[in-house]
Order: structure tokens, then sequence, then C-alpha cells
């Protein structure tokens, strides 16, 4: 286990040269000459965004012809399309197969996450490797708790999200279009080189929604994982069937963000459903991969009582004990300023309804100094690694287990 000081942190962040619009300060700094900047021979890599000539864009994976007859059943019933094998459409619309909007767009409109257009029958994705943010964070800032804590990771984000949370904190992102920002195109390859050249052991896609990038979040994980290095998704939860299998097979872990336990809620401040939510975080469960969830409780909207203690018995039936679940703190923040940071009196009884529940590892997030983060043995209770915000105080574990008991305690420590 690295564990992370603030010294450490400081130094790696100082050396990343990549703002200004997206990562276009990259290209010209001396950074970028000591990685070798990788470029596509046919000249389009490197363009600052294309805008109107859709062809330069690269075509989507996740979706369906509309003169497909498979694609047809999706939208018509069997009675219609019994006698024909295709129905010719003159607005060629496709079908979008990557979020649980399943999007029907057509020819020369765009998904609700903005970021895939219908180019005259063709899908393509707008943000293949257009990032507009990066960074070196924490791994406790996404947060994760029991995977690699106090390791540093290499983080990335292009605009887009298939959700409209009133609450969002990266609205700025995650609500625009691609073209709301200048940026240069980088190669999954460039990603990777960063990272091995920061010392940087961790990937993560966040910030925005990830799943509007899935191809290149996909590309990216494949190119990284030949240089040894680990790959993380912070997410909504509200991807595809089919995109998710691919993920669980090329990720690390995945954290998920259940935002409330109802579907009102969901609807009414997300603009989305809870059940596709729920069906990730099951899927996840079962692949193996490494899984937190994370609840950012809203007062008087997703705070109650019965609202906890459902979700608390939900995770342990479905997920078991051992599921880290952060109780995070609420700012006043895009559409609900209105409402007051959420008391930490709520979060912590939050806490206290997990722990009654089952579960082994609920936090109390967003609260620096709070001791709701910390990690507990789930055997003897003892703390075993304190933390202070992003920053990890002290380990009492040794090879996975507690120094005090010797009890296994669950997580990804090395």
């Amino acid at each position: 286990m690295n564990k992370l000081s603030r010294r450490k942190f400081i130094e790696n962040s100082g050396r990343l040269a990549l703002f200004g619009a997206g990562l276009a300060s990259l290209a010209a700094s001396p950074l970028a000459a000591a990685l070798r900047i990788f470029r596509e021979s046919d000249g389009k890599a490197g363009l600052i965004f294309p805008g109107d000539d859709y062809s330069q864009y690269p075509e989507a994976r996740y979706w369906l012809k509309a003169d497909s007859r498979e694609s047809c059943k999706s939208c018509h019933g069997t009675d219609e399309i019994a006698f024909a094998d295709s129905y010719p459409h003159s607005s060629r619309p496709v079908k979008c197969l990557l979020c649980a909007n399943q999007c029907i767009i057509l020819k020369g409109e765009r998904g609700k996450c903005r970021a895939r257009y219908n180019d005259n029958g063709i899908l393509r994705s707008l943000v293949y490797g257009r990032l507009v943010s990066a960074n070196i964070d924490p791994i406790e800032k996404k947060p994760f708790y029991h995977f690699l804590p106090g390791a540093l990771a290499f983080s990335v984000a292009t605009t887009g999200c298939p959700l409209s949370c009133q609450f969002c904190q990266n609205w700025e992102i995650s609500q625009a279009s691609p073209e709301d920002f200048k940026t240069e195109y980088t190669p999954p390859e460039r990603i990777s080189a960063i990272a091995e050249y920061r010392k940087v052991p961790v990937i993560a896609y966040t910030y925005n929604e990830p799943t509007v990038f899935t191809e290149y979040m996909i590309d990216t994980t494949r190119k990284s994982k030949e240089k040894g290095l680990k790959n993380v998704l912070i997410s909504c939860g509200f991807m595809g069937e089919l995109p998710l299998k691919d993920m669980c097979e090329n990720l690390d872990a995945i954290k998920i963000d259940l935002k409330g336990f109802s579907n009102d809620f969901y609807r009414n401040v997300c603009k989305a459903d809870l059940e596709p939510v729920l069906r990730s975080i099951k899927t996840i469960a079962r692949s193996g991969v490494h899984l937190e969830i994370v609840n950012l409780v809203v007062p008087t909207l997703n705070d109650s009582d019965k609202m906890m203690d459902e979700l608390c018995k939900w995770v342990f039936n479905e997920t078991g004990p051992d599921t880290p679940v952060h109780f995070t703190r609420f700012h006043p923040d895009y559409k609900l300023q209105n409402l007051p940071p959420t008391p930490p009196s709520t979060l912590e009884k939050a806490r206290d309804i997990a722990f009654n529940n089952g579960l082994h590892f609920p936090y109390v997030g967003n609260i620096p100094g709070h001791p709701g983060n910390n990690t507990l043995c789930p055997e003897c209770g003892k703390t075993v690694i304190e933390r202070n915000g992003f920053f990890i105080k002290g380990v009492k574990l040794t090879d996975g287990k507690c120094n005090f008991c010797q009890s296994p305690v669950y997580g990804v420590w090395k």
C-alpha cells in the first residue's frame, strides 16, 4: 500500500502541464516531447474540434441501424414487420444502445447526452479522445477507500452525461456539448504515456459521465494494461448492458453513484430511472470487479430514514456486506442552491443505519477529519486506516489483514 502524503500529491500535481483549453497546452510543452506525441497517419489527430464535418468523428460501437430487421423489432411490434425484411426511413434513424435512455436519433440530431450524432444513418462519437479536463487526484477523492489507498489517479473527462441531475457539481462539462470547448485530439496511447511518465499507477475516468466516451475508455484501458496500469470508473451506473459487459472485462474498479433509492427522486431530480442503476450495480458485483457505492445525501429529497434503510438492505442482499458505501455531504450547486448543506448528523445516522443492516464499511463523506472517514476492522472494530480528507494518516493493515486481530479486511490493497 502506497501512503499518499500532501507533499507527494502537490509535487505530482504541480508537474502536470495539462490545462488551458482541454489538453491543448500539452502539445507545445516540453512534456509532450518527452512523451512522444502519438499521431494518426491520416492527419486528423491533433485538430481542434472539427466542427460540422462529422465524417471526421469515429463511428460509435453500441447502436442499431434503422434498416436492420433487428432494429425494426426494437421499435415496432411483430405484426407490423412480419412481411418485410426492412423499412426505408428518409430520416435514417438509429437507436443508441450506450445508456439506458436507448435514444432513437434521427438524421442530423444527437442523443440526450449530446455526445453522439446521427451522421446520415451512422452514429458517431463526438467525444472520442476529446478531453476537456485532466488532473492528478488522490484515489480517495473518487472516492475509493478500499482500492489501492494512498495511490494517485490520472483523471480524465470529456463533456456529456445521459442524466440531468439538479445538484451536479460538474455541470459545466457534464451538461455541455463537445463544441463548447476547443480540444485537441488525445489518442489513448498518450494517456498511458502521461500516467507512466508521472509514475501514477491508476487512470480514472471521471468528472462527467464516462459512459458517453465508453469506446475511448475501453481503448485506453487496453493500452494502459500493457504498461501495468490500473483503470477505474466513476459512474452514475446508467449504462446499457453490452457496454457495461465490456467495461467489466477491462476495468479494475467501478464506483457507482446510487443517487437515491426512489424512482420519484430519479425522475424528478435526475431525469432518469432507478432500475437501470440497480441492474448495473448487480452486474458489477457479479462480475468480480471491485465495487464501491456513493449516496449523495440531499436534504429533504433523499435523506429519510426509510429510504436509507431500504438502500442499505438492498446493498446487503444484492452485493454483500463488504461493499463500501459512502454517504456524502451535499453542497448547494447548479439548480439546487436553495438547499442547505447536509447536516453531519444526517450522515452519521445513515452510517448507523448501514451498520445496523449488516454493512461492514459505511462511510461519512465530504466532511474532512470526521471519524466516519476511517476504515474499521469488521471483526474487532479497531481503526485500520485513518484518513483526514483525501490523505491517509495511518495504516494498520498487513497483507490485507488487521494488525490487531489478524482478520482479513476486504479490499484491493496492493
